[in-house]
C-alpha cells in the first residue's frame, strides 16, 4: 500500500512499467455504493422498525412519550442515512479501479488516499456480481499468503471476511465489461482460455467454482 498526492497516471502512483498497460478503469457508481456497499435501505427499514416497536411497546403507558422517543429514533436514523450518503458520494469521487494486464490497481480513502496493488500471481478467482440495474461488484478471493489490511481497504472489502479479507470493485456501472477485461488478462497470465466470470452471492460460505484463476 502506498499513500500518494499526485498522480502521473490518474489512479496510479507511478508509470506503468515497460510491457504493462491499462485494459479497463472505472469508479463506482453513488448510487449503487451507497445502496449495496452500505445497505441503506436495510438500514431505513431496521430504524423504521425500531420505532415502531417502541411506538407499539409505550403506547399504553405515554401515548406523547412513546410517540416522542419514536420520532426521536426515526430523527436519527434520518440523520445515520445522509452521513452514510455523503459518505458514499466522497468515497465514490476519491476512488478510482484500474486493471492493467499483470494487476488491478485500487485507489481508495478519502482522508487518506492510498493505492493497493493486488498482482493476479495473488489472486485465487474473481467473481462477478450484478444488481438489477446491470451494475455490479467483482469479488476476489486472495491465495494463501497473500493479505490486505480490511481497515484500510474497507468499505472495498466483502463484508463479515474480516480474517480473510477479500477485496470488491464495488458498484461498477460497466460491471460486464470490466469483468470480461478481468478475465481475459487473468486467463492470459494463467495461458488459459479465457471465459466469462461466474455470477456470486456474498454469503459467508462464497461462490461456486471459480472460472477465472490466476496461477500462483
Amino acid at each position: 500500500m502506498r499513500e500518494h498526492d499526485n498522480e502521473p497516471v490518474p489512479g496510479l502512483p507511478e508509470l506503468l512499467p515497460e510491457g504493462e498497460a491499462i485494459l479497463w478503469q472505472g469508479a463506482p457508481a453513488w448510487r449503487g455504493f451507497m445502496l449495496h456497499a452500505f445497505r441503506l435501505p436495510w438500514l431505513a427499514l431496521y430504524f423504521g422498525l425500531l420505532a415502531a416497536w417502541h411506538l407499539a411497546e409505550g403506547w399504553g403507558a405515554d401515548a406523547t412519550l412513546a410517540a416522542f422517543g419514536a420520532a426521536r429514533i426515526l430523527a436519527f436514523g434520518m440523520v445515520a442515512l445522509v452521513v452514510l450518503a455523503v459518505l458514499s458520494r466522497f468515497i465514490c469521487r476519491t476512488t478510482l479501479y484500474t486493471i492493467t494486464n499483470r494487476r488491478i490497481v485500487m485507489r481508495v480513502g478519502v482522508a487518506l488516499p492510498m493505492t493497493v496493488n493486488i498482482p493476479f500471481a495473488a489472486i485465487r478467482s474473481a467473481d462477478l456480481r450484478l444488481a438489477g440495474d446491470r451494475s455490479g461488484d467483482i469479488l476476489l478471493r486472495l491465495l494463501p499468503g497473500h493479505r490486505v489490511s480490511y481497515v484500510a481497504l474497507w468499505p472495498h472489502v466483502r463484508m463479515w471476511r474480516i480474517g480473510q479479507p477479500a477485496p470488491v470493485l464495488r458498484a461498477l456501472p460497466d460491471a460486464e465489461a470490466a469483468a470480461q477485461a478481468l478475465s481475459r488478462a487473468l486467463s492470459a497470465s494463467a495461458a488459459m482460455p479465457a471465459r466469462a466470470l461466474h455470477a456470486a452471492s456474498d454469503s459467508p460460505g462464497g461462490a461456486a467454482a471459480p472460472e477465472a484463476a490466476a496461477a500462483a
